[in-house]
């Protein structure tokens, strides 16, 4: 009896196992035919793919033969128009001004960019130009004195002497330091050579305030005005300098006096004919700044 249980209950056991089998079979075989018909589906859209890439190749090669001919004919005066041609002229595209714009302001993007910063610094430059005041005098200082040329009042006291030669209803005297030393590779460095070519080669300026190394720029005896001829019996002039040693003029510009040695003196040039101005220029403003010079020679003596 017991046997025969254990026989009952084996083939129970392999009927589960058959069933089992069989339902892994069939997954397995359903699983395969639908990657079967996923590939088949795959290279026949490929081949339809291929297809159609092809005939639109053939299509595009025969129209450009077509178009070829058609041209050839037009050439040679076969014919007087095409309409093949004419049919393959495709029609404008009409937009919008929004998008006109905004296609513009995308293709020149890099451009339009510049233009801004370009416009931006220029208007800069004009304001700067526009709210700067101009000068009724400029005065050139050649020499290096950084204490007089950048610290003192020196501009301030100029001032007071210049008329308002451009009506605008004050009086500025504007001054031009330029620290010469004579020693080329510092001058060199400072830019000095190319200040002194542009300042002394133009005639904005006719005043000099100067030390001994003026001397290694200009040729004093052809390019100043000989004082002792205007002023024969004033102390303070050696020929071509009214020298600035043992007067006031320290006190007056707000420096120690030990910042003005024996040598420096003020001057003032002859109008003659320059590289970057004509001899009449340079006598309208040798006009115009001789008696603001006259005044400060005659308040330091």
């Amino acid at each position: 009896m017991k046997d025969k249980d254990k026989n009952s209950s084996a083939a129970h056991e392999d009927d589960k196992l058959h069933i089992s089998k069989s339902v892994f079979q069939t997954s397995k075989e359903m699983h395969e035919k639908a990657d079967e018909e996923a590939r088949l589906n795959r290279e026949e859209a490929q081949r339809k793919y291929r297809e159609r890439r092809k005939k639109a190749a053939e299509e595009h090669d025969r129209r450009l033969e077509q178009e070829r001919l058609e041209l050839l004919k037009l050439k040679s005066g076969v014919i007087d128009e095409s309409e093949v041609i004419h049919e393959e002229e495709s029609e404008e595209v009409k937009r919008s001004l929004l998008q006109k714009l905004s296609s513009f302001l995308y293709l020149n993007k890099w451009w339009l960019g510049i233009a801004c910063v370009l416009v931006f610094i220029g208007g800069l430059l004009v304001y700067d130009l526009a709210s700067k005041p101009r000068p009724d005098m400029i005065v050139l200082m050649i020499g290096m004195n950084q204490e007089l040329g950048e610290q003192s009042e020196l501009e301030n006291y100029l001032s007071q002497f210049t008329p308002d030669n451009n009506n605008n209803g004050k009086q500025f005297a504007s001054l031009y330091y330029i620290p010469y030393t004579g020693v080329e590779k510092e001058d060199f460095v400072n830019s000095v050579p190319q200040k002194l070519t542009a300042e002394l080669q133009n005639s904005d300026s006719v005043i000099i305030i100067g030390n001994k190394n003026l001397g290694g720029v200009l040729t004093l005896e052809d390019t100043l005005v000989d004082l002792s001829e205007l002023y024969p019996d004033n102390p303070h002039v050696d020929k071509y300098k009214f020298m600035l040693a043992n007067t006031d003029f320290a006190e007056k510009v707000g420096v120690d006096k030990s910042f003005i040695s024996d040598d420096w003196f003020i001057a003032i040039r002859k109008p003659q004919e320059l590289i970057y101005s004509k001899k009449e220029n340079m006598q309208e403003t040798y006009d115009k700044d001789f008696p603001a010079f006259d005044a400060i020679i005659q308040d330091l003596s």
